[in-house]
């Protein structure tokens, strides 16, 4: 299971450009708001393959995450940390329990959203997207083993069609768009991939060049 979790963080790592920019709200949350940077720097360093980062990320966005209860954005995160620390592990129940784990907050947090959360929480990205991309990424990343590609792959599709994409940010749009080109490819659906592609290749954002070089790979 050590190679399945590989890509499990390379799905994930998307998930570092965009937590490095995050914009703490005005009116910060009950968590300490330089926790919260600190925390989603860690897990920015996690993603971008510093496995030495994973178990302080998951630590630090879990005690977050229980510190806002209501909150479903820190839900989600703690989730996806958590979920990278099968990867820390060569004991495969250790690898069960910490994929079980994340799998758990991810369905809480879902469980979580209601209409309110459309509104945006970080980075001016509504709350609902955030949380069901987070979701998605991970899901789709999964083994098949834990069943979860077909809820990843309607969640992902979820966000795409939602008429709360068109008003968020670029570097979130992008990500969304990212995700779906590469699923895409997998799944052999050349055309609609470089759709996808296309869309982030121009889009002016740090991921334009990278979808620039799948692009080149179809």
């Amino acid at each position: 299971m050590t190679r399945h979790h590989r890509p499990h963080l390379a799905a994930l790592a998307l998930c570092a450009a965009m937590a490095a920019t995050v914009a703490l709200p005005a009116t910060t949350l009950a968590a300490d708001a330089q926790a919260l940077t600190t925390a989603l720097a860690t897990f920015g360093r996690a993603n971008g393959g510093d496995s030495a980062a994973i178990e302080p990320a998951a630590e630090q966005l879990v005690r977050l995450a229980d510190a806002e209860p209501a909150n479903p954005v820190l839900r989600a995160y703690a989730g996806a940390a958590t979920s990278m620390k099968a990867s820390t592990t060569i004991l495969p129940w250790k690898k069960m329990g910490y994929a079980d784990d994340g799998l758990a907050m991810l369905d809480k947090a879902l469980a979580l959203l209601t209409p309110t959360h459309d509104a945006p929480l970080y980075r001016g990205v509504p709350a609902s997207l955030e949380v069901r991309f987070t979701a998605a990424r991970t899901f789709l990343a999964l083994p098949s083993m834990f069943n979860r590609q077909p809820r990843g792959a309607k969640l992902l599709d979820d966000v795409l069609h939602s008429p709360l994409l068109e008003g968020s940010p670029m570097g979130f749009k992008a990500a969304v768009w990212m995700r779906a080109g590469l699923e895409a490819a997998r799944a052999g659906q050349k055309e609609q991939a470089r759709q996808w592609l296309q869309r982030v290749a121009d889009s002016g954002t740090p991921e334009a060049a990278a979808a620039q070089a799948r692009l080149k790979e179809l």
